[in-house]
């Protein structure tokens, strides 16, 4: 841990338990400590300079300490602190931001329940549809399908519907009875030898179908999809997977949850991940990129059809029992409505497809690698996977911690990746430059060297 007892790092390991972190390496060496931040770099408490290659969580697409958003949140300050939603109350803020999220939405989506994260946003999709059966009439349809390795969140329920097993193990989730898990949608590594991406859909759509009959259509309520499978590694679904996957749900009667809280907003190419991969989702989950990680908000978006029946039961019931203290925010709601301002005025998917083959051809030139397994993109988002043999695929064994090893590597040349097992996933601010993509590349090069040596 770091020598000096009033560091940073020792006032935090005395005091503080991280999230995803192991506790006791924590307190034995101390964290990174970033004191400040600008454009698409940060900076620590020792003024080392890092380039961000993860937009923080997935999350700072207008990279950090953007003026126009601090503005928007001080004016907000000043005017209207703090309102909430509850009992018919409401303010500007939130309602012009439901406004602007509906016009630029996927089609179909009529109404906005607003929270503060993409864990929050999941729970009140399951309330809201487990809400939505039982106003009309079938109770009993309350299941939930998830995909292995899909990442919705970290509550309860959201955590439940997620399928990576350290969101569960030591916590007892999930939840049983209510949530069950399909195959991720992973060609690269789940195909059969010689199995096209088409044929692989369809063999996945054909297993949700009989998962479903098993487990009976009358009690399955929803699917939770994200369109391309963000923490569970940078998946990205194999042809035709959700043109499969659409029909088998309508059939049984259960809604689509599109999770768009990585891929919202440009990050894929388009507004949205349903709009690159033509999903028509019943419901999207949307955060992050929402506040370009400014302030805590995220939203729920459903059509008329859910939000009627819904409405009608509050009429029944007297009122819609579930929402947040802070549940559209007036700050939050603020500083979003000044990112999609600033989104609409950089035309941001114009801007992301001009730069994002530049990304995807310095990624892509990583492919004949050693240690190269899957290399993949789509949009500014992409992924390097690390194998010990190139040729065969072979995987490093758990213990060699390949994919840490190499992420630590490049945070000592000042690069900050994450590691998703062994996957490095590549998630820049959307406004990352040419230049700098190059240079994040350019240390990825020697951060893999540096790893190569020690690994192999």
């Amino acid at each position: 841990m770091t020598a000096n007892p009033n560091s940073l790092g020792a006032r935090d390991a005395a005091t503080l338990l991280h999230p995803y972190t192991n506790a006791l390496e924590n307190e034995a060496l101390g964290p990174l400590v970033i004191t400040q931040g600008k454009g698409c770099y940060v900076y620590d408490d020792a003024g080392k300079k890092y380039l961000e290659g993860m937009a923080g969580l997935w999350c700072a697409s207008l990279g950090f300490s953007n003026e126009r958003l601090a503005q928007a949140a001080a004016d907000q300050i000043r005017r209207l602190s703090f309102f909430h939603g509850f009992n018919r109350k409401s303010h500007e803020p939130q309602i012009e931001l439901a406004e602007r999220l509906l016009a630029i939405a996927p089609e179909r989506m009529s109404r906005v329940f607003f929270a503060n994260s993409g864990s929050e946003a999941a729970d009140s999709a399951i309330k809201i549809i487990w809400y939505y059966n039982i106003a009309r009439g079938k109770p009993e349809k309350k299941k939930i399908v998830g995909r292995v390795r899909g990442y919705h969140g970290v509550t309860v329920a959201a955590a439940s519907v997620t399928g990576q097993p350290h969101n569960h193990a030591g916590f007892g989730l999930p939840l049983p009875g209510l949530f069950v898990h399909t195959d991720a949608a992973h060609h690269a590594r789940g195909a059969e030898p010689g199995e096209s991406e088409e044929d692989y859909a369809t063999r996945l759509a054909q297993k949700l179908d009989a998962l479903i009959r098993a487990e009976g259509p009358d009690t399955v309520a929803a699917f939770f999809a994200e369109p391309v499978m963000g923490a569970g590694g940078v998946l990205l679904p194999p042809r035709t997977y959700f043109q499969k996957i659409m029909p088998v749900l309508k059939q049984h009667d259960v809604l689509l949850v599109a999770d768009e809280v990585i891929t919202g907003f440009g990050r894929t190419g388009s507004m949205w991940g349903c709009e690159t991969y033509a999903i028509q989702p019943d419901m999207v989950t949307c955060a992050k990129a929402l506040s370009a990680a400014m302030a805590p908000i995220s939203a729920v978006m459903m059509r008329e059809e859910i939000y009627r029946t819904v409405a009608r039961q509050t009429g029944q019931l007297g009122t819609f029992g579930h929402g947040f203290t802070y549940s559209g925010h007036p700050v939050s709601a603020a500083v979003a409505i000044e990112t999609l301002k600033i989104y609409e005025e950089m035309d941001l998917v114009g801007r992301v497809r001009e730069i994002a083959p530049h990304f995807q051809e310095r990624l892509a030139g990583f492919r004949d690698h050693p240690l190269a397994g899957e290399v993949a993109s789509i949009g500014l988002m992409g992924v390097f996977e690390m194998v010990r043999d190139h040729s065969t695929r072979e995987s490093f064994a758990p213990a060699a911690k390949a994919g840490l090893t190499l992420v630590d590597k490049a945070q000592e040349r000042g690069l900050i990746l994450r590691a998703l097992g062994d996957r490095i996933a590549f998630c820049p601010p959307l406004i990352i430059e040419r230049a700098e993509i190059d240079a994040m590349f350019d240390t990825f090069a020697l951060a893999l060297e540096d790893a190569r040596r020690v690994l192999i």
